[in-house]
């Protein structure tokens, strides 16, 4: 068993995103997780992830801690995720991701490793 705090977790870079920290809790580097990773991203206002093509096979969960994010599929249209509210990307699913609010936004973010 494997506690984490944020006073354990250090940034990292995320590439691609802006206006941004990204910081692991658990993964194979942090704990020893093998199948999966968490991590927290906090955005300042306008901060983001730029579209990422829909060629990553990993699968994807977002959770908003705080604030809210919109999310833009390959087709243009937009989802709002709100404070305790997720979305989900299948395999080779692409996305834009862009905190349009005043206020900080904190996002769990849950990806697997590859097979």
């Amino acid at each position: 068993m494997i506690k984490r705090t944020v006073s354990d977790l250090k940034p990292y870079d995320a590439p691609g995103h802006y206006n941004m920290v990204a910081m692991r809790y658990h993964g194979k580097e942090e704990t020893g997780a093998e199948k999966f990773w968490i991590g927290k991203s906090t955005f300042l206002p306008g901060g983001g992830a730029e579209w990422a093509y829909d060629d990553n096979p990993l699968e994807k969960v977002y959770f908003v801690l705080k604030g809210e994010m919109t999310v833009t599929d390959k087709d243009g249209k937009e989802y709002v995720i709100h404070e305790n509210e997720s979305i989900s990307f299948p395999p080779n699913e692409g996305r834009g991701l862009e905190n349009r609010t005043n206020e900080v936004a904190e996002m769990l973010v849950i990806i697997n490793y590859p097979a």
